[in-house]
């Protein structure tokens, strides 16, 4: 999905304030993005966006999911120094809050296939308001998978909605609404209640807050009936022991919430 005009000028707008005459720099020069560690590189489309709509050319830049290392170029562009100087900091931060996130991303992934060439490593829903597509479009810079972009993808019938309606109630009453290509994800909090949630009508059964013991007794439950995805509080460190329990997914939102920016400069002439 390219990046909206009116999201730039949103950006642009919050930084450059009514009356900058910081950037007020005469001549053409050239710029060029740096990472200062290494990592995988996202959101560079997002960067070029900001310097295209200044009128300032991008001659290259690294396509996303690039691993980099310390000191390489990721974007290069020339045009008015003032436009440069001005799109200079949106497009930095940009680029390092993403890649920051594909990086994590990457980690997470290396991680799981130490023990699974299967399991997949998916995002939340737990992004920054109005960065959305820029996060999930950097976990999949990283290799993860983006799960749902938003409510309209997927069912997910959570413990609040069980303690509403009940499991099979809910599943019902949302089967009824939905689209037949519509899947229905159904949270359990204990093993014992996975093959309920599948018996209910459930396509996916989502296993929260739970051990990697417990998940591998769940999955064997499940016994392949439903997809089955671990969430709730997984991190980079324990991702391999929740991928050899044998689940399909697993689900981090630290992967958005939690991802530290990767450390970019921006260089001119």
């Amino acid at each position: 999905m390219p990046i909206e005009r009116s999201q730039v000028e949103r950006w642009l707008r919050e930084d450059l304030g009514h009356h900058d005459v910081t950037n007020d720099v005469p001549g053409e020069t050239t710029g060029r993005l740096v990472a200062k560690e290494r990592g995988v590189v996202a959101g560079l489309d997002a960067a070029e966006a900001v310097f295209e709509y200044l009128g300032v050319t991008v001659e290259s830049r690294e396509p996303d999911g690039t691993a980099i290392e310390a000191g390489e170029t990721v974007l290069r562009v020339s045009g008015a120094a003032a436009d440069i100087l001005r799109g200079e900091r949106v497009a930095v931060n940009v680029a390092g809050h993403a890649s920051g996130i594909a990086t994590r991303a990457r980690q997470a992934v290396d991680a799981a296939r130490q023990v699974s060439d299967e399991v997949r490593i998916a995002g939340t829903r737990k992004t920054t308001p109005g960065l959305r597509g820029i996060e999930k479009r950097a976990i999949a810079a990283g290799g993860g998978d983006t799960h749902r972009l938003d409510l309209s993808h997927m069912v997910m019938v959570k413990d609040n909605h069980v303690a509403e309606l009940g499991m099979e109630r809910a599943i019902e009453r949302f089967r009824e609404q939905v689209s037949f290509a519509t899947k229905i994800e159904v949270e359990v909090e204990e093993p014992s209640t996975a093959v309920d949630a599948v018996d209910a009508g459930a396509d996916i059964v989502l296993l929260d807050n739970m051990t990697p013991d417990e998940i591998e007794r769940a999955v064997e439950s499940v016994d392949g009936r439903a997809l089955t995805e671990a969430s709730g509080g997984i991190t980079v460190e324990d991702v391999a022991d929740y991928a050899a329990t044998g689940v399909d997914v697993i689900s981090m939102g630290s992967l958005t919430h939690s991802a530290s920016a990767l450390d970019f400069s921006f260089r001119t002439g």
